[in-house]
């Protein structure tokens, strides 16, 4: 089952007890894992061990995050250091009804369940009508409070062998080809390169005059520009596929994309920048909640491979043309053609 996150925003009664309370967890959080990188191990313990102005579900979903965290510092040598208020609810310790959300909380030196008015979408409402219910994190975000739910939804998976293949790129964000013969060409190059040739140009105007407040803000406001476009073009994709009855969508694996990946040193630095990770994740996250399979190709030889004779050519520009057999297309519809007929065994191509 896909698991998927719930953005539901709740007013809180009082703002300030929440953020004193996602203080305290990052503290009991940041203590234990300072303690046990001294003793070189984590204990097993219990609320009964811990000192902490949490409610007992809550506190031991913080010791829970102390090992993790801990497990993490074991592989990496470096004790990474909270600083971000949080507060993490587990699935028996919340409810969440039309207009509400409820949570325990601690006031006064006592634990109360408490109720928040809350805002919860009719697609939320159909999410949670069938889901399993996870962690729910609780944040604030410009001062915005936010109960994020993760939930686990049940799909019914296609039986069909329809396949689509997809080639990421620069000039061309994404080219889908079906094996119903469709195939679509998504979002637009030259425009996302112009969105962040503006935006850095606005950076170096900034960084001129040493504001670096306003650059942070310039930086999410391009996260969530180039973030809208992927969601865009993933939606579109994914429903191309399920237009087209579509079971498994195939990607390229994105390991080695900066060596693989076709570019010339005008277009480096949009490379580096450039988000094909976030869009095939969103392809990935949308697909399987239509009960679409996603399935990650070696991309390596996809451009240049001729879809129907085998052959391997070096695309001029933007046209391929096979120097054996004469087949011409775009190049980037050749890449999506021969990621679409890679052979997939247990999962694995």
């Amino acid at each position: 089952m896909p698991t998927i996150t719930l953005n539901i925003r709740f007013f809180p009664h009082h703002p300030q007890l929440l953020r004193q309370l996602g203080e305290e967890y990052i503290r009991v959080v940041n203590e234990l894992t300072e303690q046990m990188e001294h003793q070189k191990s984590f204990p097993k313990l219990t609320t009964k061990h811990v000192n902490a102005n949490l409610p007992s579900a809550v506190l031991n979903q913080a010791i829970r995050d102390a090992r993790s965290v801990f497990k993490k510092m074991k592989k990496t040598g470096k004790r990474p250091i909270l600083k971000k208020r949080v507060y993490f609810v587990n699935n028996q310790n919340y409810s969440i009804g039309k207009d509400i959300i409820a949570f325990p909380i601690m006031q006064n030196g006592a634990v109360e369940k408490t109720k928040f008015r809350a805002m919860i979408t009719e697609r939320d409402q159909k999410f949670l009508a069938n889901a399993k219910l996870g962690l729910m994190r609780i944040v604030e975000k410009s001062g915005k409070w936010y109960a994020q739910v993760s939930i686990d939804v049940p799909v019914s998976e296609k039986d069909n062998e329809k396949v689509m293949g997809v080639d990421l790129g620069l000039k061309v964000p994404a080219v889908a080809v079906t094996s119903t013969g469709k195939t679509r060409f998504f979002g637009n190059g030259r425009m996302n390169k112009y969105i962040r040739r503006n935006y850095q140009e606005q950076r170096k105007k900034l960084g001129k005059l040493k504001k670096l407040s306003a650059i942070r803000k310039l930086n999410n406001k391009e996260h969530r520009v180039m973030t809208d476009i992927n969601h865009k073009i993933s939606r579109q994709i994914v429903n191309l596929a399920i237009q087209e009855e579509v079971s498994v969508i195939k990607l390229e694996r994105l390991t080695n994309i900066r060596q693989t990946a076709r570019t010339s040193r005008k277009n480096e630095k949009h490379l580096h920048t450039w988000s094909f990770y976030q869009l095939s994740k969103f392809i990935e996250y949308k697909a399987k909640l239509a009960g679409i399979s996603v399935v990650y190709v070696n991309p390596k030889y996809t451009s240049q491979l001729c879809p129907q004779c085998g052959a391997k050519n070096k695309a001029k520009d933007r046209q391929y043309r096979c120097q054996d057999c004469g087949y011409t297309t775009h190049r980037d519809r050749v890449g999506a053609l021969n990621i679409m007929s890679v052979p997939v065994m247990d999962g694995v191509a």
